[in-house]
């Protein structure tokens, strides 16, 4: 006997499997958007509003509330119309990849998306041909794109880099910080966001570079941290199990003239940590100490592999069957200055080649240059940093762990906006230089034969007013009078104190890769969407959390 599904039970256990075709795969998908792209307008601008976001297990939790449109996007798990469900998860991926690339955009990405798919299903329903429509919104993407290269200047100074910052967290005390801690680190900087201990934001820079891996429990007795000066340093992910095998080491040491070691180890027997803990009783004569391997085999052959270039010092490796007994002076590294406690080490001027280390550094950005992976980008940045030893330490504090958590959060993506922008250069702000790239699209309006030419370069020119139009909508003002005047000055318009303003001058600016990517997504999918003939539904489709 069939059991019939309850009333209220979650989509994917009552779909039946169906293909939907034009006009109502257009009509489903355009449900799904909007109300994806609705559920986020709000957040656009400096004066953003709130979403209200019902926790998946509610209990005794009050509702998020949230102006990151990405975050707002990944908590919409699934429509119960399955057709609008097909738009709304296409946009939301949109979004939290814009989200994951460029920290900022997603609210501009969505709005722009929305107004170009909309348009374009209206231009489609009169009888406009999708895929010559497509071809053309790519063609006038690239038009925008080139002008909005052309207004491009760098970022420059800390006051810039807060200004920034402040228009992508609304956040001062924030603000302060990463506009503080990128002038100094600059876009390739390793920047590390850990929960503070108190209430306020605080930070300090570290010297040289750091690992996350600190000492072997029991090496220093009576310290939880120490700082070794000229010190060798032996690499490798062998077990030490013997005594002789470290006595040997630090016969290397005191042969090159040292009066610290450092070994770093997978593993070390409790008779070598106590010859370790021995010969350090004194550290005016000599000390030496172990560091630890990260418990991840990759996160270990990147410290290995970098910790030798910056040392000047041999890996020594099991899976190449490398002993110690093989060991001599040449392979020992070396560094001005070693630290480390029970998280973390550090090397400051290390003994490494000059050219070595900046042969290593190209090579990761090489690796970075060849990989779309998310993950791995994020990881490469980190090392790049790392290697060219500008670090810092920003800790979020507050009064509840949701509070830090959220604070951690718009850190993370108003850094991530920041450093691309120091690599990218910044526009004019207030979605000013979208306004500004209309003029070359209406002129190819003007002079285009074709109707779906002409109608892609007057969508695209319309969707680039959209945030504008949703940053004075969420500000309370009326949009179309303040356009129309900015259309005709030439001047922008700061919602803040409701004035017009040169934007430039004001020092109201926008990331130009934020801006750059957020366009790109939002028209090429759009146009892509556009294209979409038939929707096909399975009986039980996957519901992922994830994007």
């Amino acid at each position: 006997m069939k059991r019939k599904p309850a009333k209220n039970a979650p989509r994917q256990f009552v779909q039946t499997p169906r293909l939907v075709f034009q006009a109502d795969a257009y009509a489903g998908m355009q449900k799904g958007i909007n109300t994806i792209a609705e559920a986020i307008r709000p957040t656009l601008g400096p004066l953003p509003r709130l979403v209200a976001i019902d926790p998946v297990s509610r209990g005794n939790k009050p509702p998020q509330l949230l102006d990151d449109g990405g975050l707002i996007a990944r908590r919409i798990v699934a429509l119960p119309d399955a057709d609008a469900d097909m738009g709304a998860m296409f946009l939301r991926q949109l979004l939290w990849k814009q989200r994951e690339e460029a920290g900022d955009g997603t609210a501009t990405t969505a709005v722009i998306f929305q107004s170009v798919y909309n348009a374009g299903v209206k231009h489609i329903a009169a009888g406009g041909n999708p895929m010559r429509l497509r071809h053309y919104l790519e063609a006038g993407l690239c038009i925008t794109l080139d002008q909005l290269g052309k207004m491009t200047v760098p970022l420059d100074g800390q006051e810039q880099i807060t200004r920034l910052a402040l228009s992508i967290c609304h956040d001062e005390a924030l603000a302060e910080a990463l506009g503080e801690i990128l002038d100094v680190i600059g876009q390739d900087g390793l920047l590390e966001i850990r929960s503070g201990r108190i209430r306020e934001t605080t930070w300090e820079f570290v010297e040289g570079a750091y690992f996350k891996s600190g000492l072997h429990a029991q090496t220093v007795l009576g310290h939880s941290s120490v700082e070794l000066a000229d010190a060798a340093m032996f690499i490798s992910d062998l077990e030490l199990d013997e005594p002789e095998q470290l006595v040997r080491l630090i016969a290397l040491a005191y042969a090159a003239k040292r009066k610290a070691l450092v070994v770093l180890a997978r593993k070390l027997s409790e008779k070598t940590i106590g010859l370790l803990a021995s010969v350090s009783k004194d550290p005016t004569q000599f000390q030496a100490i172990a560091i630890k391997l990260p418990a991840d085999i990759h996160e270990q052959a990147r410290m290995l592999d970098d910790m030798g270039v910056l040392t000047g010092g041999r890996v020594f490796l099991r899976a190449l069957g490398d002993l110690v007994d093989a060991a001599n002076v040449n392979h020992l590294g070396g560094a001005r200055r070693i630290w480390a406690d029970g998280e973390y080490s550090g090397v400051v001027g290390g003994k490494g080649s000059s050219l070595a280390v900046r042969d290593h550094i190209a090579q990761l950005r090489k690796a970075l240059a060849g990989t779309q992976d998310l993950d791995a980008r994020k990881t490469l940045r980190e090392r790049i940093g790392n290697l060219m030893g500008g670090a810092a330490i920003l800790r979020i504090g507050g009064s509840t762990d949701l509070e830090i958590k959220a604070g951690k959060e718009s850190a993370q993506r108003t850094a991530n906006a920041l450093r691309g922008a120091l690599a990218h250069g910044v526009l004019p702000g207030g979605a000013a230089a979208l306004l500004n790239c209309r003029g070359a699209l209406k002129k190819k309006a003007e002079h285009a034969e074709d109707l779906d030419e002409r109608m892609a370069y007057s969508i695209l020119s319309r969707a680039l007013e959209e945030p504008l139009r949703t940053i004075l909508t969420n500000a309370g003002y009326e949009a179309q009078p303040v356009i129309a005047r900015i259309t005709k000055s030439g001047a922008g318009f700061d919602v803040r104190c409701g004035k017009f303003v040169n934007m430039t001058c004001a020092q109201i600016m926008d990331s130009a890769g934020v801006m750059r990517s957020a366009v790109h997504g939002a028209v090429a999918s759009a146009a892509l969407a556009l294209t979409v003939e038939v929707l096909v539904h399975h009986r039980q489709p996957a519901v992922s959390v994830n994007p």
